[in-house]
């Protein structure tokens, strides 16, 4: 009995989430772009009659994911709205899936909270390494070395997300575009280690629409963006 019923609510669900208008963005279509940035980012842009989106990601992003202390994931994200009324833009509906990792879905991160969350095990990590130097005195510059490369990562990722991550704001008229960084963890048991290509799919609700940024890292094997640098 409870199977069935389960079933049948899973069943519901589907049906549900199947009526909502899905807008997936689409080499070479109508209003989808894709650019490679001299800055080396790679941006996927999608525009309907009211909302235009930009997803830049960058070229390195996977490589730089996996030297970070916090296993993160982080893109730009960019909305301008151009429709009456007005347009809410939450940060956290955002998902992004892991096609190539068992399809695992995961939320963006809330800034504020994975900043405090941050701090804590920075903490943490304080208290155990003045233990362990007390045990193997021997190994105290390694140990502080690791605690202080540690810490300012994580006092310098605190900052970035505290100035620019993606917040909620509403658009209108007079205030038509917004644009931040939004972060994914990567720590799930179903998501290993990168592999030479990534395939993602990266979600967004919209005024009963659903917006999709299907995206492959590097798009092709072997691409490389040359970033220019500025000589003045």
């Amino acid at each position: 009995m409870l199977a069935a019923l389960a079933f049948v609510s899973a069943a519901h669900a589907k049906e549900k989430s199947a009526k909502i208008p899905t807008i997936r963005w689409t080499e070479s279509n109508a209003g989808c772009t894709f650019t490679r940035g001299d800055d080396g980012k790679y941006r996927y842009g999608l525009s309907t009659d009211d909302i235009g989106l930009t997803l830049a990601v960058d070229s390195q992003e996977l490589e730089k994911s996996r030297r970070r202390h916090q296993r993160i994931f982080g893109v730009i994200l960019t909305t301008r709205y151009l429709g009456p009324g007005t347009l809410y833009v939450n940060p956290e509906k955002v998902s992004l899936e892991f096609v190539d990792h068992f399809h695992v879905l995961k939320n963006a991160i809330d800034p504020g909270y994975f900043s405090k969350q941050i701090q804590i095990q920075a903490n943490i990590l304080a208290d155990e390494t003045e233990h362990q130097i007390e045990k193997h005195p021997e190994k105290k510059q390694e140990k502080e070395i690791f605690l202080q490369d540690y810490q300012k990562e994580v006092a310098q990722l605190q900052e970035f997300l505290n100035t620019r991550s993606l917040r909620p704001a509403t658009l209108d008229a007079s205030n038509p575009e917004i644009s931040g960084w939004i972060f994914f963890t990567t720590t799930n048991k179903w998501v290993g280690g990168w592999k030479k290509q990534e395939n993602f799919v990266l979600r967004l609700p919209f005024k009963n629409r659903v917006f999709e940024f299907p995206f492959t890292l590097p798009p092709q094997e072997g691409d490389l963006i040359l970033r220019h640098r500025d000589t003045h």
